[in-house]
This record gives C-alpha cells, structure tokens and sequence, in this order.
C-alpha cells in the first residue's frame, strides 16, 4: 500500500487521480467504487450520501453520487463508464463510514462497466498511484491526511 502524506492508497486498486475515486474490479467484472483517502480529508467528516438509482447509466467522468460534508457538497464521479447496480445501504444509514474505512466499508456503489479495457487505461494503478498523488497534493498545496 502507498501512502502519501499520511493518506493510504492501496495500490491494488485503479485511480482517477484528477477526481479522487478508486475502482475495484471484482472476480465477476464489475467494479466498486468510493472516495480515496485524500479526497475523504479535503471534504471532512462525510454527514450525508447520496447514491444515484440502481440500474442508471453513467459516463465516465459523471456523478455516481452526491456527498457533503459540514465544508463541501460534491459530486463522486465515475471512473469508467456503467450502470449502477449497487448502492451502499449501509453508507447511507451512516455516512461517516466512508471517512473511517474509504476503502472497504464506506465503498460508495457498484457498476457494471461498458468497456472496462477501454476505459481502464486512462486510471492509475500499482507503483505509479504514489507519484501520482504526490503530484497531485504538491499541486494543490495539501499538508496532508
């Protein structure tokens, strides 16, 4: 795992750098989706969640999810283009989850993905996820998690 001023980044995972989302590709091809740590410590304590509609059809890029904290109101962005076939009842009930365990427990939805091999590469995974943040945080000034 890859940690990067105090923010883990497990580095099994797949990366949109620029929009702070992972994505797990699960044995069955879907993928899950969630906030990484870093963007978890520049929205603060996560006070509510909400997940589009299981079976919406979303563009890479577009909103699988709207969170807000006491600071921020955004938007979660998908990584690859799919549909939503899951939400994460339990982050909903209790939205702080997703500040507490970004990437097991406070996962934020699943999706059937499109064309994953397409879409794939333009993600970050393995040895390049550190440098990648570490670009990333230099850029935006961040001190750290």
């Amino acid at each position: 795992m890859a940690t990067v001023r105090g923010c883990n980044l497990p580095d099994d995972l797949y990366y949109n750098v620029e929009n702070n989302v992972w994505a797990r590709r699960e044995a069955d091809g879907t993928i899950t989706v969630g906030m990484t740590a870093y963007a978890c410590s520049l929205a603060g304590e996560i006070v509510a969640y909400t997940p589009k509609k299981a079976g919406k059809s979303i563009d890479q890029n577009k909103s699988v999810a709207t969170v807000e904290s006491g600071k921020w109101v955004g938007p979660v962005k998908a990584p690859v283009t799919g549909e939503i076939i899951a939400s994460n009842d339990a982050v909903a009930a209790k939205p702080g989850t997703i500040n507490g365990d970004p990437y097991n427990a406070g996962w934020l939805v699943r999706m059937k993905p499109v064309d994953w091999n397409a879409e794939a590469g333009v993600l970050v995974t393995g040895a390049a996820v550190a440098a990648a943040f570490e670009a990333k945080m230099n850029g935006e000034g961040f001190g750290g998690c």
